[in-house]
């Protein structure tokens, strides 16, 4: 959309063949896939992420979030408000298999579908009418869809622009207080030429952009609703925000967003990351934690055909003060091995003996590959692309026997060793 020179947005598309664009949210999707596995645990208050003594809420069932249990609290303070939860372990690949499934469903009604993460994606039907019919239709057909191929619940909202169909879904999601848990309708609709009247009445928070800080200084002057944005004079909103954030909110709040649905959009990291039962105040032993995070990201990037240039090692100690040491090198790399050979030079900077709560590992930047030996290279450069050969043969082992079949990494002297399987929590952006 754009805006006319007295503030109305207009719609850029025919009016008569406006976008319609899907939201589509699975319910409390790591929650949902374990009980895919393991029913028993269906209509019991389930938390993932962690024991219930350390770690995060990654997700919560909606028996759960009726004590007031919800994402990326502290494990000890869920168990507290729900004592009676059963507190489960992430377990990312098995996450990762049934999003790709579930994924696999999206694009049988449309090419044009963009992930956002695991459990949430975009998908543009304005060209699929013909075959599945309106919006609505293709919205419910999805969902019945998801359920009967994959056997979960999703929610899904349907606009003319990304923004507000992604808002409309939270409208279409259950909704859980302590006296019930609502379904809701499963699909919720902004119709074509009704996005202000939507929003207007939305609390400013609901934008996006609008964290706790800027959320204070929008309530600082007096903006509490999306409409108050909207009517606000946009040269206040640069004073209390700044230029670029004050254009962002104040476009947003009349609906003006052309962004189009970008399929197999590239992720801007990769990482793994995990929050220990017991603080660690071994170097040998987090090293191992170390190694298995590395392994685990490269071989993330050996499976979508990248490398990274960046690599970044987080730590968290007892005093949940925080450390992260980027290094940048000049050679994409891909294998667990070379890794670790910039984590190594890191770890020389953390003081273990202070306790260390979590760490993670996350690569960035990413290039293609370069498995080529050259007849120039230095035994050290030659020995990551050899490396790669190798990483490359463990993971088609892997892919036929399994994960537990072979190993790869590097131990304390350097050499190689296999480790066994652990669950961590990791992420993709």
């Amino acid at each position: 959309m754009s805006s006319t020179g007295s503030g109305t947005p207009v719609t850029q598309h025919h009016a008569r063949h406006p976008r319609r664009i899907l939201h589509v949210d699975m319910n409390a999707f790591f929650v949902a896939c374990e009980q895919l596995r393991r029913p028993e645990l269906l209509g019991k208050a389930v938390v993932v992420g962690g024991s219930a003594k350390r770690g995060v809420v990654a997700a919560a069932s909606y028996e759960a979030r009726q004590f007031g249990v919800r994402s990326a609290m502290a494990s000890v303070q869920a168990s507290r408000l729900c004592p009676d939860a059963i507190f489960l372990d992430g377990d990312h690949e098995y996450y990762a298999d049934v999003s790709s499934r579930v994924f696999e469903v999206f694009r049988q009604f449309t090419p044009l579908v963009e992930g956002l993460s695991l459990d949430e994606a975009f998908l543009d039907v304005s060209g699929a009418g013909r075959i599945f019919g309106d919006a609505q239709s293709i919205a419910h057909e999805v969902r019945g869809a998801v359920r009967v191929h994959v056997g979960l619940a999703c929610s899904v909202g349907i606009a003319t622009s990304k923004f507000i169909a992604k808002l409309a879904t939270e409208f279409a999601k259950p909704r859980a207080s302590r006296q019930r848990i609502d379904p809701g309708p499963g699909v919720f609709e902004v119709y074509p030429g009704t996005e202000v009247e939507f929003l207007t009445p939305l609390d400013v928070g609901m934008l996006w952009g609008v964290g706790p800080v800027t959320l204070e200084k929008l309530h600082g002057i007096g903006l509490r609703t999306v409409g108050d944005i909207a009517n606000c004079q946009l040269r206040i909103l640069e004073l209390a925000l700044g230029e670029g954030h004050a254009r962002h909110l104040f476009e947003l709040s009349r609906a003006i967003d052309d962004r189009s649905v970008e399929p197999e959009r590239e992720a801007k990291s990769i990482g793994s990351e995990e929050t220990f039962g017991e603080d660690v105040t071994d170097r040998g032993e987090l090293r191992r934690h170390l190694l298995r995070m590395a392994d685990n990201v490269a071989r993330r990037c050996r499976d979508s055909g990248i490398a990274a240039l960046t690599i970044t090692l987080k730590i968290r100690f007892a005093d949940f003060s925080n450390m992260t040491r980027s290094r940048t090198v000049e050679d994409p790399v891909e294998t667990s091995q070379a890794i670790m050979a910039v984590l190594d030079e890191a770890l020389k900077e953390v003081d273990v003996q202070a306790g260390v709560r979590l760490a993670g590992v996350s690569l960035r930047n990413f290039g293609a590959p370069d498995g080529q030996l050259s007849l120039f290279d230095t035994p050290d450069t030659r020995s990551d692309a050899e490396w790669r050969t190798a990483s490359r043969t463990v993971d088609e082992i892997r892919q036929k026997f399994g994960d537990d079949a072979i190993s790869t990494g590097v131990t304390d002297d350097t050499r190689s060793t296999p480790w066994g399987p652990r669950r961590d929590q990791q992420h993709e952006r």
